[in-house]
């Protein structure tokens, strides 16, 4: 049950929010900064490769490291695969996972290792694995762990993880799905693909991206009412629903993907996930079903007074195409009506690809952090 009532009470928010994800949620920008200034510290901006890698592969634990290498193979295209490298083993704790290289990795590819821990044994190995293999390896992980003496092993490049812009002693326990840890880790990546040419990302480009993100911070806080947060009104309209997130758009993908994963880690609700126009025929049974908002095989004059409310769809569509353009939005909408199901749609300001992406994020990751606290997760 959703408590919406918490939902403009900024101090009894700040109450519930036990893991800080509201401050991550707000620092997303200042941690942009600080990620981009250390990535030039660290030396990706005089980095001088001699071409593109002929892949990518990207290994760290956890939502935020998936959700990177998501954003960074749609944003790379087929210039070099990006590849997520899942780990094995028999718990998600940092001494029981394991991740390999590819039998087919070599000297033509790029190992980058992200990861909020540090002290994960197994990528101190993978390093060490690359290394031998002949594979460049780029780190970004928090400084002073395991992880920095395996890098600087294998001769390769590593970048301090862009902590809180407040003291270390209160940082609160790391979420591998909170927005500060989110960006903290693409950031340095993104700089350093731009460097070997594989997508666009100019340090210019990320300074808009940190505006952005402090410019949601602005519209989403918790101190803005409900009725004009569009976060707030998400997480409201979410209450007792199944999200069915649809996206349109190269760039919506990625951030559709990443508030499904949000949506479980942070609030512990199941989302379903699928792009414009193959979602059309894909939910469309599900929209006819017993999930959609007509469906009620009782009788509609029942005392419902005792009873939980009933858990139907809700369609959230994320669209980063303009409004003139080809689009399947129309035909997403006449299907979602047709069958009384309510839906949301979120469409960023116009911008760069980088900054609209950022936009569908931040409101995205603000709408589950709401959801989160309002329901008690």
């Amino acid at each position: 049950m959703l408590d919406e009532s918490l939902l403009d009470a900024p101090e009894a928010l700040a109450a519930a929010d036990r893991r800080a994800l509201l401050r991550g949620a707000a620092e997303a920008g200042a941690r942009v900064r600080t990620a981009a200034r250390h990535a030039a510290e660290a030396g990706v901006h005089d980095l001088k490769p001699d071409g593109r890698p002929r892949a990518v592969l990207i290994a760290g634990p956890g939502a935020a490291a998936t959700c990177a290498a998501d954003l960074l193979g749609t944003l790379a295209g087929a210039g070099s695969p990006v590849t997520r490298l899942a780990p094995t083993g028999v718990a998600p704790a940092s001494g029981a996972l394991r991740w390999e290289l590819p039998g087919w990795a070599g000297s033509v590819d790029l190992l980058l290792i992200a990861t909020p821990d540090g002290t994960e044994p197994s990528l101190s190995l993978l390093a060490d694995q690359a290394y031998r293999r002949g594979c460049s390896v780029v780190a970004v992980a928090p400084a002073g762990t395991p992880l920095v003496e395996a890098v600087a092993g294998a001769h390769g490049l590593f970048v301090p993880m862009a902590t809180a812009p407040y003291d270390e002693g209160d940082e609160p326990p790391l979420t591998a799905s909170a927005p500060g840890v989110f960006w903290a880790l693409l950031t340095p990546l993104l700089a350093l693909l731009d460097r070997v040419g594989l997508l666009t990302a100019p340090p210019d480009a990320v300074e808009k991206v940190a505006d952005r993100l402090d410019h949601i911070a602005e519209r989403c806080g918790p101190a803005i009412a409900t009725y004009s947060n569009p976060a707030k009104t998400l997480a409201a309209e979410l209450a007792d629903s199944l999200p069915v997130i649809w996206t349109e758009g190269v760039s919506a993908g990625p951030a559709g993907r990443r508030f499904s994963a949000a949506l479980a880690e942070l609030a512990g609700r199941p989302a379903l996930v699928a792009e414009l126009p193959e979602a059309l025929a894909a939910h469309s049974a599900l929209l006819a079903g017993p999930l959609a908002a007509s469906a009620d095989p009782d009788d509609f004059f029942r005392d419902r007074v005792e009873e939980p409310p009933a858990f139907h769809a809700r369609v959230v569509l994320l669209r980063d195409r303009p409004t003139g353009g080809l689009t399947a939005a129309p035909s997403a909408r006449d299907l979602v009506l047709s069958h009384d199901t309510p839906i949301s749609e979120l469409e960023p300001e116009t911008g760069g690809e980088l900054e609209t992406l950022a936009e569908l994020i931040a409101i995205t990751d603000f709408a589950a952090v709401y959801l989160a606290l309002a329901s008690g997760a």
